[in-house]
């Protein structure tokens, strides 16, 4: 006997509901509009405040000369279209305002005073040629601002791709051969974003060394678990060091060196590993809301506007109600560091278990079946929901998918090794905010008991698949993927785990 269609059609609407609901909640322009305005009750009419709170020192636009807007990320245009709803027309027109942001293909919005630039095809995080000319733009822009000038920044995931100019000494094509072979070979974002800094003159703070206005402020959105504003595309506007040392170890770590990968390019994260310790050591330390002022007097202040948490909260709220009750678990797996027996019986190593999507799919079909089990015993649904962005390290024959359909896939993989049917009235599902995951045009996928159930109607190999990373045309082929579109945000990902007991619909 099959599942029962009315409680798997009952558990996808609830599925998709949820997820929307988690990307409609980090939307830039409706996290702007809800943080961000522009005199209210108890401040001067044309006071910058945040959360109805001034920044430290205040913005009065009456001193305002001219405004600059620049940027880059996967949700930058929509962050920029923000800027200029929260300014609104005369302001913009007062200000001479202008800008630039860096966005990738399919993302760009019709702006008024801010140009958009598609500068990476989509689906492929990658820098290119049009992201650095487009830094360059932006660069030249802040550079010729001056004290009574304000810049407004809006740094979002993906920016360390759309965000880019190379040290001299470091070409392009070196920095991209590097970056896929780290990604392959299952590197964190925050390693990637330590070899990136060390090869590179905007990141790490030299987007706001550029900067002569007398104020900078950062509208950030995080895709980064715990929000680091070091971390986040890479830091471009908070004053660290630039890793050599660190970035040197991790291509070892990785085998790049060993490779033979970009031979110029790891010779020159050598030498400036033994030469060039610090770059950006000349520059005080910003506090720990990532304000700092930088050689030339620029005050900059970064405003985090929104976050995975953003997200899952929402997601749960959305849960919440639709009747189910949520488990607490308080944490992301990134931060509980769950370590399980891989399928063959061993334990992964500590510091990937934290990360990998194969650990968390096995993670997750463990904790999914105890929750299907006291949904079934305590006759109510029940349901975990969590964020964060996991890695793949992908073999040599590899196939095609995500991060998210990875999850998924190694979630059924799981599951399907018990020897018994998925069970009834269960969901997974996986999904990038962002609405890209890998180079596909899914933003992650799910599955449940009929779609497990195709799976092995149509003898397909599941495990396989997960092994070869190869889940995008087995969930394709079960009707399992996820796919939203570009959304115009990017916080990471979601995760979800729907469980309703049989007197349920």
């Amino acid at each position: 006997m099959g599942p029962t269609p009315s409680r798997t059609d009952a558990l996808r609407r609830d599925a998709q509901a949820i997820w929307t609901a988690a990307i409609a909640a980090v939307l830039p322009t409706v996290l702007l509009e809800k943080r961000l305005a522009i005199g209210k009750r108890g401040h001067p009419a044309d006071e910058l405040l945040f959360d109805g709170r001034s920044l430290n020192p205040p913005v009065r636009l009456d001193s305002i000369d001219r405004v600059s807007v620049v940027g880059a990320g996967k949700a930058a245009a929509q962050m920029a279209s923000g800027v200029e709803q929260l300014l609104g027309r005369q302001r913009l027109d007062r200000h001479r305002t202008t800008g630039v942001v860096s966005v990738p293909e399919g993302s760009a919005v019709p702006l008024s005073h801010i140009h958009c630039r598609e500068t990476r095809p989509a689906g492929a995080n990658i820098p290119t040629a049009l992201a650095v000319a487009a830094t360059q733009e932006m660069i030249s822009m802040l550079s010729t601002l001056g004290p009574n000038d304000l810049a407004i920044a809006v740094v979002t995931g993906g920016g360390s791709a759309l965000l880019v100019a190379p040290r001299e000494g470091v070409s392009l094509e070196d920095t991209i051969a590097v970056t896929n072979f780290l990604s392959a070979a299952g590197a964190t974002i925050q390693e990637l974003n330590a070899v990136r800094q060390a090869a590179s003159t905007v990141k790490a703070g030299g987007f706001a060394r550029a900067c002569h206005a007398g104020r900078l402020v950062v509208l950030v959105l995080s895709d980064v678990v715990g929000n680091r504003l070091d971390v986040i595309a890479s830091g471009p506007c908070m004053p660290i060091p630039s890793p050599a040392r660190e970035a040197f170890a991790i291509l070892n770590r990785y085998g790049v060196v060993a490779a033979g990968v970009a031979s110029q390019f790891v010779r020159w994260i050598e030498s400036e590993a033994t030469a060039v310790p610090d770059v950006g050591g000349s520059q005080k330390a910003a506090s720990a809301d990532g304000s700092w002022t930088t050689a030339s007097g620029c005050r900059v202040s970064h405003l985090l506007i929104g976050s995975n948490e953003t997200a899952v909260q929402a997601a749960a709220a959305e849960a919440i109600h639709r009747g189910y009750t949520i488990q607490d678990r308080g944490e992301t797996i990134q931060d509980r560091g769950y370590t399980i027996p891989d399928r063959d019986g061993h334990d992964p190593d500590a510091a990937k278990a934290s990360v990998e999507a194969e650990t968390i799919g096995w993670r997750l079909a463990l904790e999914a079946v105890g929750l299907w089990q006291a949904a079934r015993d305590g006759r109510r649904p029940l349901a975990i929901i969590e964020g964060g962005e996991a890695t793949v390290q992908v073999p040599a024959d590899h196939g095609t998918g995500g991060r998210n359909q990875q999850t998924v896939l190694a979630a059924m993989d799981c599951i399907g090794s018990s020897g018994g049917p998925w069970p009834e009235g269960l969901l997974i599902a996986s999904v990038g905010t962002d609405g890209e995951d890998g180079p596909t045009d899914a933003a992650g996928g799910y599955s449940d008991a009929a779609i497990a159930t195709l799976a092995i109607a149509h003898d397909l190999d599941v495990t396989n698949a997960a092994m070869r990373c190869d889940a995008y045309p087995l969930l394709n082929a079960v009707g399992g993927l996820i796919r939203t579109g570009p959304s115009g945000t990017n916080v990471a990902d979601v995760r979800i785990v729907l469980a309703r007991p049989p007197s349920e619909p």
